[in-house]
């Protein structure tokens, strides 16, 4: 006696399980709801309407037009790493575990350290050819303290000026205002010391008073009130007038570099008349931020050839 609905025979006319269109060795009964071919789980995304495969998400990306931000760089979904800042707070502490292992101190690392020795500032080396100053200044700092307050600022600011300048732009901001910062001390700051010797000027401050300067442009940008950076800045213009050996030309030359570039990203388009178009705004955000260096290398010319006329070079 047999019974039709059971045993192999039966089964013999039933179709074959559709295999994913990826992973062909997979059987699956899903499929995606916007192309309708068979894709395994593995492969499907849940989407606002079902499940879609990822062939069809990567083309849904593709015709979505990238955000911009206010600079005109791409604007990442989700919260971005600050690559650049935790990058340039990483140079700064390896050039101060450098020079604390050659001074074997971590207070009074300045001396004696060969590094700091070629990288700290002075307006009559660096007119005497040593060039290197005027960007390795930037990265040394006189004891661990002096590091560890310039990192907590360069952490504190570097992070939204970087998410909304983008990468390019901010390392850009950041490098025009370390160097304005060496251009205002060769410019006003003395070769010699009040004791008789050379005056040294090293530290991170300058191009973090660029961002202080980048910050407030931002704000202004983005209309919105530029009142609480404005006070920081002012309460740190006081401090740098107040206390001896703080740098101020370095502070006030590193805040205007700042400004005036990124005033020249955000600002030069719409000054000239090009903002409606996004690839000329590009350009010219670009050339107006080279305009700021050019002009800051010119004052750092200038005092060169000054100071080798007095000096005798």
């Amino acid at each position: 006696m047999t019974n039709p609905g059971w045993g192999g025979a039966a089964n013999e006319g039933t179709p074959p399980q559709p295999r994913c269109v990826r992973h062909p060795d997979r059987p699956t009964a899903l499929s995606c709801n916007r192309c309708g071919r068979p894709s395994c789980p593995d492969c499907l995304r849940e989407a606002a309407v079902g499940y879609h495969c990822v062939d069809c998400v990567a083309a849904g990306r593709r015709d979505v037009r990238p955000v911009r931000g206010v600079a005109g760089n791409t604007v990442v979904p989700g919260r971005v790493t600050p690559s650049v800042t935790y990058t340039l707070m990483g140079l700064n502490v390896l050039a101060f575990l450098a020079t604390a292992a050659q001074s074997r101190s971590i207070l009074h690392n300045e001396s004696p350290s060969p590094l700091f020795s070629d990288w700290a500032l002075n307006p009559g080396l660096v007119a005497d050819g040593q060039w290197i100053r005027l960007i390795g200044s930037g990265f040394l700092h006189f004891g661990l303290i002096h590091l560890a307050v310039n990192m907590f600022a360069l952490y504190i600011l570097g992070r939204d000026t970087e998410l909304i300048l983008g990468r390019a732009r901010y390392t850009a901001v950041y490098l025009v205002s370390l160097l304005g910062g060496s251009a205002s001390v060769m410019a006003f700051q003395s070769v010699f010391s009040s004791g008789g010797g050379l005056s040294w000027t090293a530290g991170a401050s300058g191009a973090i008073f660029g961002l202080m300067g980048a910050e407030a442009i931002i704000l202004l940008r983005l209309r919105r009130s530029p009142a609480p950076i404005v006070s920081v800045i002012a309460i740190n213009v006081i401090i740098s007038l107040s206390i001896p050996g703080i740098s101020f030309w370095g502070h006030l030359g590193g805040l205007v570099a700042g400004a005036l570039a990124t005033a020249g990203i955000l600002y030069g388009p719409q000054v000239l008349g090009v903002g409606n178009n996004r690839e000329r705004a590009v350009t010219v955000g670009w050339l107006c931020l080279g305009a700021v260096l050019i002009a800051t290398l010119g004052v750092i010319a200038m005092r060169i050839v000054q100071l080798r006329a007095q000096l005798g070079y």
